[in-house]
């Protein structure tokens, strides 16, 4: 199992997307509010409120800073938020979120998440693997698939197929993304290796080309 582990952690997980947006935000902190993240940090701890929610609310009425500048800020304070800040630190924090999510009663899934993640990886090259806290989306130009263990038996498979035209068979469930316009619109429940078959594999291949066509 150690062995899996390691053979999945560096090559098949990527940076996350959202890692270039709070690099760009500390960037350019300084120039748009005066102050550096390191300062905000400082000034919240020496002058603002104890509680996280209080003290979000001090940043923007008080400094006038927007919700995710404080939402951020105030995180930090607290020793929280800081996954995202480089890609350094968001690649060590993806594996100890994957190892979280098949830790447990969920350690038993984990050859079937290896599997599916490889299936995955395997569609093209542009395909990268951004594990979140509770699931690893799978991006092209945007999410088309994720892997998320759902209870301590059984992975769903998800799907975004918004633009899907065709008849759906029994087997693809639907999630009620459609209507909440969540990316993950279908879902197959995986329980074991052996239900990694051809038509899990197409319909793999069928969210990954269908986000190819998608501006």
């Amino acid at each position: 199992m150690a062995q899996s582990r390691a053979a999945i952690s560096k090559p098949l997980y990527d940076v996350h997307p959202g890692v270039a947006m709070v690099e760009k935000w500390i960037a350019e902190l300084k120039g748009k509010t005066g102050r550096s993240l390191e300062e905000w940090i400082a000034l919240a701890k020496k002058e603002g409120p104890k509680e996280d929610k209080a003290r979000r609310e001090w940043l923007k009425t008080k400094h006038k800073l927007g919700t995710n500048s404080a939402w951020w800020i105030s995180e930090r304070v607290d020793g929280r938020g800081g996954e995202e800040d480089s890609p350094e630190a968001y690649l060590k924090t993806a594996v100890v979120y994957v190892d979280e999510q098949y830790a447990g009663a969920k350690e038993k899934l984990r050859p079937v998440y290896v599997a599916l993640l490889r299936l995955g990886k395997s569609l093209g090259a542009d395909v990268k693997a951004c594990p979140c806290k509770t699931m690893v989306p799978l991006y092209r130009g945007h999410v088309f698939a994720q892997i998320k263990p759902t209870t301590n038996t059984r992975i769903d498979l998800g799907f975004a197929l918004t633009h899907y035209k065709g008849k759906l068979p029994k087997r693809i469930i639907d999630t009620g993304g459609l209507a909440k316009k969540d990316r993950i619109t279908h879902r197959i429940p995986v329980e074991s290796v052996d239900e990694i078959d051809a038509e899990v594999e197409n319909w793999l291949k069928t969210a990954y080309d269908l986000d190819a066509k998608e501006k």
